[in-house]
């Protein structure tokens, strides 16, 4: 058995669709970054890189790489677990939570869950989504980001 921990955090921006665990969520304002910025998948991505002893996403997917420009981030998933696989084939669990203030993400979890488990080929009932807020504090707590932290068990 082997677990990662991935961990990510974008800013809010005006003009952005809001992408969480391959979803789009409506909201006023989107998550910047080179890819669509989907920060849940983002470290679901990392969590099963470190579980695996294969680096980081940054790594793999570098925004300094133009094919990765405003790439679904499913995508990045799913190129993320093919690569995993070979050395893992088994998924055991994924465990995450979102950080946000805002936008409610309640209503949106099974969905998540649903098409992060048609990226990975593991039963959306393998994939746990919460959500909380920072009350307050620091960059998600003023509504300027969103993050999210992930782990998962990998095994034979």
């Amino acid at each position: 058995m082997r677990v990662g921990i991935g961990y990510d955090i974008h800013k809010l921006v005006f003009g952005k669709k809001l992408m969480l665990g391959g979803v789009e969520i409506p909201f006023e304002k989107g998550l910047e970054g080179h890819s669509d910025a989907d920060v849940l998948v983002h470290a679901i991505c990392d969590a099963l890189l470190g579980a695996a002893g294969m680096g980081d996403i940054g790594m793999h997917f570098p925004d300094s790489d133009n094919a990765y420009k405003d790439i679904n981030s499913i995508r990045l998933l799913e190129k993320t677990w093919d690569m995993v696989a070979v050395k893992f084939p088994h998924i055991h669990n994924v465990d995450a939570t979102i950080f946000a203030e805002a936008p409610k993400i309640g209503p949106y979890r099974a969905a998540m869950a649903e098409c992060i488990s048609r990226a990975l080929g593991i039963p959306s009932e393998s994939i746990n989504i919460k959500a909380t807020t920072t009350e307050g504090l620091g960059l998600v707590g003023s509504g300027e980001g969103i993050a999210a932290m992930c782990i998962v068990m990998l095994g034979p």
